[in-house]
């Protein structure tokens, strides 16, 4: 094959390749026009779709719309309903409270003319009795010829020359005889009371110990994320203190009813196994009632033991509830116990009414009860209790008698007071720093509960922490710190206490309902 025809057939095979690629992208080009062309009509159709579809949406919305305005409309007018009726309400009541003032108002000036008149009537018999008093004097002046301090003089002079020799011997005789014989005799009263009273004293503390089966129990006390522990806390008004102590917890409080609701009820929880909020909030309303019950009757057991008989039931109550008091750590039902004990033995040596001197030992710190919860001394509050309760007045006057702050008009009460004063002063029997401990925190708690709004206030941490629950319908979230803030002002301007107190204020709503 010759050049030219090498030649021939290359241009024929360019000419062919040139010639399938012009067809190539002619096809091509045909194919993308009709694709441009299909999507060019599947995007107007979407296009079409979406403005149908958003106007279809714009009318629900509108409708929507329209329905929420006449719901909003609805309920502002029933809501402008009920506040025009409460203000009638109100106005009609201001309006009653008006009149019956206007009533009292004029029901008083009567009684403020009447007794005008009264006084009036009074001051002019008591001038008439002067009057004939004076006449009276001066017609016996004029019989005597002596005048009414000459008399007198003369009279006291004769008797008093009569009298004060024979009363200086007499007076000198007896008072020898008697330093002589009553220090003797009130020794030998006060031994032998004291010898056959045997009492076993013991401080009261301000802990108590709780025995778990096994550490696991701890964990479950605690709770998840320590919701358990926190609600029993919260309900009681105790710190439970969980350390690396072995099977057990402890339960501090320096309120011993307090403590023990918390001990009853934590050691229900262990028994029953479960262990959630509700449940702890049931098992403690079950422990409050379970000492109730040993209040009335630790009332009973002290009236039995000391032969005291014929109390008052609601006085027996009242009695049980020393159980939980302490007076500078001592128990003040077995202080009055043994009060009652000594007063009878040094009656029965004194040939006094023994039942009777039983009974003032018995109700002469009955005051302590409720010294915490009424404004008062315990002294005043017990004889207002025996008065209330129709007690002897001997017995009234032995517990207002047995600190000193009325005279004694019996024996009884004088041995109330000694028989009181020999229960104190045992070794052992008291413990000062503890009750003043115990008195700061009971100051904190009633501070901090004087406020509006305010449900229970617990002091804990030894007082270096007071919780405040409030009622959530009283005080809202903002005034939650504003209350803590006051709180913690007064706390620092009233109360003496070493290092800080945190001011911890909880606020929790609840809603319960029960199906049927």
């Amino acid at each position: 094959m010759g050049p030219v025809q090498i030649i021939l057939l290359v241009l024929g095979g360019v000419l062919l390749l040139g010639l399938g690629f012009a067809l190539g992208v002619g096809y091509r080009k045909k194919v993308a026009e009709k694709a441009i062309g299909s999507a060019e009509t599947e995007a107007t159709r979407i296009i079409n779709e979406a403005i149908r579809s958003g106007e279809s949406r714009k009318k629900e919305m509108l409708l929507e719309v329209k329905d929420e305005i006449h719901k909003s409309r609805t309920e502002h007018e029933k809501e402008m309903k009920e506040r025009r009726a409460e203000v009638t309400k109100q106005e009609r009541r201001l309006q009653q409270k008006e009149e019956s003032l206007d009533k009292k108002t004029d029901a008083f000036e009567r009684k403020e003319e009447e007794l005008s008149k009264r006084l009036a009537d009074v001051a002019q018999a008591k001038a008439e009795a002067e009057e004939l008093k004076a006449k009276q004097l001066a017609t016996l002046e004029q019989i005597s010829g002596l005048t009414q301090e000459q008399a007198k003089a003369y009279l006291l002079e004769s008797v008093e020359n009569d009298v004060r020799h024979e009363s200086a011997m007499k007076i000198k005789e007896i008072e020898a005889q008697l330093k002589d014989e009553a220090d003797d005799k009130a020794r030998e009263i006060l031994s032998i009371a004291i010898q056959r009273c045997a009492a076993d004293h013991a401080a009261e503390a301000t802990v108590s110990v709780v025995p778990l089966p096994n550490d696991e129990m701890k964990g479950r006390i605690i709770g998840r994320e320590g919701r358990n522990i926190r609600t029993l806390e919260t309900v009681t008004g105790v710190d439970l203190i969980i350390d690396d102590t072995p099977e057990a917890i402890t339960v501090s409080s320096f309120d011993p009813v307090r403590r023990e609701i918390a001990r009853l009820a934590l050691e229900k929880l262990i028994q029953d196994g479960r262990i959630h909020p509700t449940r702890i909030e049931d098992m403690v309303e079950k422990a409050r009632k379970e000492v109730d019950r040993t209040i009335r009757e630790e009332g009973e057991r002290a009236c039995y033991e000391t032969g005291v008989h014929g109390l008052n039931p609601e006085l027996i109550k009242i009695l049980g509830r020393q159980k939980y008091r302490t007076s500078y750590g001592q128990n003040v039902l077995n202080h009055s116990m043994e009060v009652s004990h000594i007063a009878g033995l040094m009656a029965s040596e004194l040939g006094v009414d023994v039942a009777l001197a039983k009974r003032a030992g018995l109700l002469h710190d009955l005051g302590k009860s409720i010294d915490h919860e009424v404004e008062g001394s315990h002294v005043q509050l017990g004889a207002d209790l025996a008065r209330k309760y129709k007690e002897n007045p001997v017995v009234i006057n032995a517990i207002e008698a047995h600190h000193g702050d009325v005279e004694p008009k019996t024996v009884i009460a004088v041995l109330v007071q000694a028989a009181d004063a020999v229960s104190a002063a045992r070794p052992g029997a008291r413990r000062e720093n503890v009750e003043n401990y115990i008195r700061r925190l009971q100051k904190l708690e009633e501070l901090t509960g004087s406020y509006p709004g305010v449900e229970k206030a617990f002091a804990i941490q030894a007082g270096r922490e007071v919780r405040i629950m409030v009622k959530p319908e009283e005080v809202s979230e903002d005034n939650m710190i504003l209350l803590a803030r006051d709180v913690a002002k007064k706390i620092e301007a009233e109360l003496e206490y070493p290092g800080q107190i945190k001011v911890n204020v909880i606020r929790e709503t609840k809603a319960v309902e029960y199906a049927k």
